[in-house]
């Protein structure tokens, strides 16, 4: 009876509640706007769309000092060097191991279902990804390696930057454990930083219901879904089997792992998980999830560590993605790709999808690039911008999914058993 009066989770329940509201409503009034007013239902959008873009930005502005501060107080409290290497490489092998299997669900369904034979590319507007394969041209080996390491750690922080921000924050924390007693008032300093970002998350949060009515209001204020789930619904429902096998893999994975405390856990997460799924943006809530994570008993220290690392390394409905969309161009265009073909494009979306956590439409600019190495014209982008919104949704809460799965499994390998309730 105690727990139903807790005031904390009563103000969880009513954050979800109301951004389910906020969700309904905006697909109500967006869908009005376009069927009734057409003719204003651009410059609705652009408007609306500001409430979306402000609450995104206030994430962001505590994104940078909440990752440093966490990041380094986390790795000050492990000690040494070989704690943050046994910890690195248990959230390393996780990582590639969840991107294996995502990239492979991808490649599998798209092979069983066939989305993309028999498409018809008459009425494909091709000068709509335009602004995607531009950036394809700059997307180099050269520009991962330089989009990794940072140059400034100002600047990496000034541009969220987030794996910048980690290399930066590892150099520094170690620092500040091999120094030892001298450097407890700045990690003190940090600590007590942190964990004024935290209470200014909750702040922010205020502001989710707000943001998502503007983001999914604009969506559809501009797009016919009728037309849209019509013409693509061949996609849609195949990525859709896709995704959900996904969730299924992560779940039962997790269950070994974690036993019935997942039911706990998937309880914490609702809230960022349909904050992402109506924003799409993952990123904006990254606060949250630590804050959510660490009141699941993750200790603050394997938080602030696995959380940065997972938002670079860990994104799986965006790898599942990857493949699936990238072989359906193919099928779409009529080019045959045998099994190594496939396997080596896999291979390929496995390294070239590290480290752009950040970057504007960072999966369609991967999928553009490596349509341009297997010969698959690149403008095939252009098939699937009309519903990537909608899947992108899916693709953003499947990500929170996966990193809030890893960072609970590798806590509760470094914790043991005694991993707090």
């Amino acid at each position: 009876m105690k727990d139903n009066l807790n005031p904390e989770k009563q103000t969880r329940s009513f954050l979800t509640i109301y951004i389910l509201l906020a969700m309904l409503l905006g697909a109500i009034l967006g869908s009005v706007i376009h069927t009734y007013y057409p003719h204003l239902a651009t410059d609705f959008s652009k408007n609306i769309k500001l409430l979306a873009t402000i609450f995104i930005r206030l994430v962001q502005m505590i994104i940078a000092p909440l990752v440093f501060t966490t990041l380094v107080v986390g790795i000050a409290k492990l000690g040494d060097i070989r704690a943050v290497g046994r910890i690195g490489g248990k959230a390393l092998a996780w990582f590639f191991s969840a991107s294996f299997v995502s990239l492979l669900i991808g490649m599998f369904w798209v092979n069983f279902l066939h989305p993309g034979v028999g498409l018809n590319l008459s009425d494909i507007d091709v000068s709509t990804a335009s602004d995607v394969t531009d950036k394809t041209q700059s997307f180099s080996i050269q520009n991962f390696i330089e989009h990794i390491i940072p140059k400034s750690i100002f600047e990496a922080m000034a541009t969220n930057e987030i794996l910048q921000i980690v290399i930066f924050s590892i150099f520094f924390g170690l620092a500040a454990a091999s120094i030892g007693d001298k450097v407890k008032p700045v990690i003190s300093a940090l600590d007590n930083t942190s964990h004024i970002i935290l209470k200014m998350v909750n702040y922010v949060m205020k502001f989710a219901p707000i943001g998502v009515f503007g983001a999914i209001a604009a969506v559809f204020a501009t797009k016919d879904i009728s037309d849209l789930m019509l013409t693509y619904t061949k996609f849609f429902s195949s990525f859709l089997v896709g995704i959900a096998s996904l969730w299924l893999v992560l779940l039962l994975v997790a269950f070994f792992f974690l036993g019935k405390r997942l039911k706990t856990l998937l309880k914490r997460i609702v809230s960022p998980l349909v904050i992402a799924f109506g924003t799409t943006s993952s990123e904006a809530v990254f606060p949250k999830l630590t804050e959510e994570l660490e009141r699941f008993g993750v200790k603050d220290r394997i938080v602030s560590f696995m959380l940065p690392l997972g938002y670079s390394f860990n994104l799986d409905g965006s790898m599942m993605y990857m493949t699936f969309a990238s072989i359906f161009i193919a099928q779409a265009y009529g080019i045959p790709l045998d099994i190594g073909t496939q396997f080596t494009m896999l291979l390929v979306l496995m390294l070239t999808s590290k480290g752009i956590a950040g970057v504007p439409r960072a999966s369609l600019v991967v999928i553009a690039a490596t349509c341009g190495m297997f010969n698959i014209p690149i403008e095939g982008i252009a098939l699937i911008l009309p519903i990537d919104h909608f899947c992108d949704m899916f693709r953003s809460a499947t990500n929170v999914l996966g990193n809030s799965i890893a960072t609970s499994v590798v806590g509760k390998w470094e914790e043991g058993k005694n991993i707090e309730h």
